[in-house]
């Protein structure tokens, strides 16, 4: 039975360990979002300014006053009880409530733009391990026909119908495409760590990154205005703005209005005690003629001018990404295309008549695998350049602000 158990444990153990996390490319923004740990930080920010809105637009709290005084001989005793309450006599009150709301919007844009960023740098991670992925695969089916060929030559030198030199160029050949297999899987761990804590993935669970790299499309123009840090540039204006109106607003001070009341009590010479009493009214107005907030008013002025103009820069960087990615986008695809359609059937159509030549006796090793290399190059090149193309694509929705996943 114990045995039984062990082997139950063992087997349970097992799997959980080698278990791996697979995703494919079209599940990366959507985990990020929910996994990314920068990103759960960044809406606390939210948190932090819904409970300013809280406090903000309210009255200051009342004040109750009271005092004692006993009996002299020129005073009567006296207790007095008071309250005071300070209101402002502009709008100041609902301008602090319209700018916390504000700030609130902007905390959310702010959160929204954090996200935008951390997906484009998980997306190009991604992209980067398909990518490695298909050049893997690559290599594999090159070390199959480059086995393919040792085998043969190494059959035909045995034979003594080509020299040995020949059937040993073909196993450097093979150690050099295994040698270059290894590489890639090198750097594919090192991208497979860098994409894990974007992914909220521990660094000792697996993470398989599955899918080939999508079709060449590029995507139609999207409206960059929607981006979220324009947004939030377009909302710290209007909250600049509501800031220096509430900056002007405070130039009047609050006036305080209080009511109090008193009861006064004094021994009279005939043993009797005499109690008296009365209710009175207070208000106090600050009068503004020393100081205006004129410091404040102008500060708040400079920083919506700053404000304006780092929106106007924004937008320029904006339209300058957006352009400048899409370009590129179809520069790779371009090449990309050119070389899958027009160069590799030419250099495939030549390795494959070299090959026959070669099993006739008709040409040199050393001319089929120039041929081989040329057509591994252009298909490298090719993923290459799909590659290039799918990382400009990302940069292109980040410019304009679009999150959507690869088709």
């Amino acid at each position: 039975m114990f045995r039984t158990v062990f082997l139950l444990l063992f087997i349970a153990i097992f799997s959980t360990t080698s278990r791996a996390l697979t995703l494919s490319l079209e599940d990366v923004p959507s985990r990020v979002r929910t996994h990314h740990p920068a990103l759960k930080a960044a809406r606390l920010t939210v948190e932090e300014a819904r409970g300013r809105q809280l406090a903000g637009g309210r009255l200051a709290n009342p004040t109750i006053e009271t005092s004692f005084q006993n009996e002299s001989r020129v005073s009567p005793r006296e207790l007095l009880l008071g309250l005071e309450q300070s209101f402002p006599l502009t709008k100041r009150l609902s301008l602090e409530k319209q700018l916390t709301a504000q700030l609130v919007t902007a905390a959310e844009l702010e959160v929204l733009d954090v996200e935008r960023q951390l997906i484009t740098e998980a997306q190009a991670e991604a992209i980067q391990v398909a990518a490695l992925n298909q050049q893997h695969k690559l290599r594999e089916k090159q070390i199959e026909l480059a086995r393919e060929l040792s085998d043969f030559a190494q059959s035909r030198s045995e034979k003594g119908e080509i020299s040995p030199l020949d059937a040993m160029q073909t196993r450097v050949d093979v150690e050099r495409l295994q040698l270059d297999v290894r590489r890639l899987k090198t750097e594919a761990i090192r991208r497979n760590g860098a994409l894990k804590p974007m992914l909220g993935v521990p660094a000792e669970e697996p993470l398989s990154i599955t899918g080939d790299l999508p079709a060449l499309v590029i995507p139609t123009s999207a409206p960059w205005q929607q981006r979220a840090d324009y947004q939030l540039a377009q909302t710290e204006i209007d909250a600049a703005n509501t800031d220096a109106a509430l900056a002007r607003s405070k130039r009047w001070e609050d006036i305080s209005v209080g009511f109090y009341t008193a009861q006064e009590m004094q021994d009279q010479a005939n043993g009797q005690r005499e109690r008296t009493g009365f209710v009175g009214f207070r208000v106090s107005i600050p009068l503004p003629l020393w100081n205006r907030n004129q410091g404040e008013i102008a500060e708040k002025d400079a920083r919506a001018e700053r404000q304006r103009l780092e929106a106007e820069a924004l937008a320029a960087t904006i339209t300058a990404e957006a352009d400048a990615a899409r370009h590129e986008m179809q520069a790779h695809a371009e090449l990309a295309n050119e070389a899958h359609n027009r160069l590799l059937p030419l250099v495939k159509e030549q390795t494959k008549q070299l090959e026959e030549a070669y099993s006739a006796g008709q040409t040199d090793l050393l001319s089929l695998l120039r041929a081989r290399d040329q057509r591994l190059q252009i298909e490298a090149s090719t993923l290459d350049a799909i590659r290039d193309f799918h990382l400009a694509r990302i940069r292109y929705e980040a410019a304009t602000g679009a999150t959507a996943t690869l088709p």
